[in-house]
Formats: C-alpha cells, structure tokens, sequence
C-alpha cells in the first residue's frame, strides 16, 4: 500500500477514493456517484413512486409560484443562483413563473456535474429561450466562494431536493453559515428540507424494490473501475439501507457479502474487505421546524416564511441573514 503523502493524485475523485477505502470504517463520497450515468440513475430514482421528495416539492413550487416568485422579485432585478441544479425540472416551475411577470433576473445554475448542465442549458434554450442562463461547474463549496462577488444587485440563492441532507448538522451548520456571510440584507436563501415521517416511508424511497437505489449507490465502484483501474465486482456486494428516527438520519451503506480483495490500479492499493463489512455511502437527513430553525440561528439566519405540501411531508424555507 502506498504512503498516502507519497501519493500524488490524478484528481480530487482518485484522492478522496485512498481516504474513504483506508479508512476504517470504510467509506466513499456520494457525491462522486454523479457521473454520466448516475445523473441518469437519479432522473430514474426521482420518477419512482416511493420516492416522494420530488412530486412533494413540485407541488408546492406549482401551487405557490406566484408567492414564490414576488418573493424574489426586485425593483433592479436580481440574480437568482441555484446550488446543485440537476435537470432542473423543478426549478422551470419558477423560471416561467418569473418570466410571466416579467422580473429582470439572471439564471446561474451550478452542479457538480458537466453533463446535467449541458443537458440543462439545452433543455433551457427550447423551452424558456428568454431566460439569460449562465452555468458553472463546481462544488457547493467552491462555489460559495464566489458569492459575495454578486453585490451589484439582490441575490437569491435557491437550493431545491432537500440537497442539505446529505449533511450532517455540524457540517449543515458550517454550509449555511458561509451562505450567510456571503448574503447582504436583501439577499435571500429558498431551500428545501424533507421532513420527518414514517420511517418506513422513508427507508422505501431509498431501498426501493427495483433496485434502482442499489444500482445508483453501487456506481461509485463502477466509476471506481472505469477511471482508476478499479476490480471491484458490484454483485458481490449488497446495499442497505437504515433509518434513526431519533436523529433523523438515514444512511446507506454498500456491504461485503464475502471476504475479498479489491486492487484499484492508479492508487496502487489493495483493499481488504471481511465478510460483511461496509462502505458508508450516502447521509440523508430528515428535518422538523425545530431542528431548521435551530440550524439556521446557528448560521446566523432567520426563517422568514415556509412552504409545505398537504401532508407535511417536505416544506421549503425563505431564510434572510440577522
């Protein structure tokens, strides 16, 4: 096994990969399941009948766009940033609402992914061609970094699909506090958090009986074979997925069904894997009105107003700075 301060890294994908699978426990970063193909997988995922949080969110972006969208809305315009855009389905429910009311606004969708922003900007230019849209490719973390560079004008900083989640607080705390600081008086922040329910409700819409959430978890160890020289054999190993109804937190994990050996080319490592063992894949955290309003004092924010749909089961939340 090689030094991992000798290592030099190809990318950010090869680095972080060496860490998750030498460490113990072992785990690996969810967002690295967004290539090509996992884009693909979550379209799937968020089609399917158990998994709510979409249908849940689009109905209140249908049934309150016109408060949504006056709530953005400024004398000089404003740009209107989302963070982690996806296809953006969701997100046109807005965009044609704004463009019905004629606001002066620009549209600056940001994604981890190359392939959902091209995918995006194409899909936006045959059926909202007015809107002006400029994407960038980049990290949530990254691209904060930026923020405070849109003073000219109001900001709103949109954040759909509970993407929060796959935080855990101490970590949500520190991502919303860097929006805050970078949020001027009239700026706003419009995100969305799934809340607390059944927890069985909740262990379907992650563990569905397709297998569609496995084959999207288990494309971490594809991407891992494709671009790193990975053997990982995916059948070998069973996704599983658990649910805290006390912390609210639900995690997946992929899990050994053998022991084996895995060797990944371009790390120079050989992974040891008992019987039964896992990888920690993916948080995501379910909410209540208590623990948001919590987190955002912590980050120096206050909930202004929210949103939900008829059964309380996902709500989104305009926050303002202190």
């Amino acid at each position: 096994m090689k030094n991992p301060t000798e290592t030099m890294f190809e990318s950010a994908f090869a680095e972080d990969t060496y860490k998750g699978l030498t460490s113990y426990p072992k785990y690996l970063l969810s967002k690295y399941i967004y290539d090509e193909k996992g884009d693909k997988l979550f379209q799937k995922i968020m089609e399917m009948p158990e998994y709510y949080l979409t249908a849940c969110e689009f109905d209140i972006l249908r049934l309150n766009a016109t408060a949504i969208a006056e709530s953005f809305s400024s004398e000089k315009g404003f740009d209107l940033i989302e963070l982690g855009v996806g296809d953006g389905k969701k997100t046109k429910v807005l965009l044609q609402e704004l463009l019905n009311k004629g606001y002066k606004f620009e549209y600056l969708p940001v994604d981890i992914s190359q392939h959902a922003l091209d995918e995006l900007e194409l899909s936006l230019k045959k059926e909202l061609p007015q809107v002006n849209v400029k994407v960038q490719q980049g990290t949530y973390f990254k691209t904060l970094e930026k923020l405070s560079e849109y003073n000219s004008r109001k900001k709103v900083i949109l954040v759909l699909g509970s993407n929060i989640g796959n935080l855990l607080h101490e970590k949500a705390v520190e991502f919303l506090a860097n929006i805050a600081k970078a949020m001027s008086r009239d700026d706003m922040l419009f995100m969305g958090f799934d809340q607390k329910k059944h927890p069985q409700a909740i262990l379907d819409a992650y563990n569905d009986p397709a297998g569609i959430t496995e084959e999207f978890n288990k494309n971490l160890l594809v991407r891992i074979n494709n671009e790193l020289g990975g053997n990982f054999d995916p059948d070998k190993f069973l996704h599983w997925e658990t649910y805290n109804p006390e912390t609210g937190t639900a995690k997946s994990f992929l899990v050994s069904k053998t022991p084996q050996k895995v060797n990944i080319k371009k790390l120079g490592l050989e992974v040891n894997f008992d019987a039964w063992e896992s990888i920690h894949t993916e948080i995501s955290q379910k909410y209540d009105d208590s623990i948001v309003n919590w987190l955002a004092d912590e980050a120096g924010l206050v909930v202004e107003r929210s949103f939900s749909d008829k059964e309380n089961c996902f709500k989104n939340y305009i926050f303002r700075r202190k």
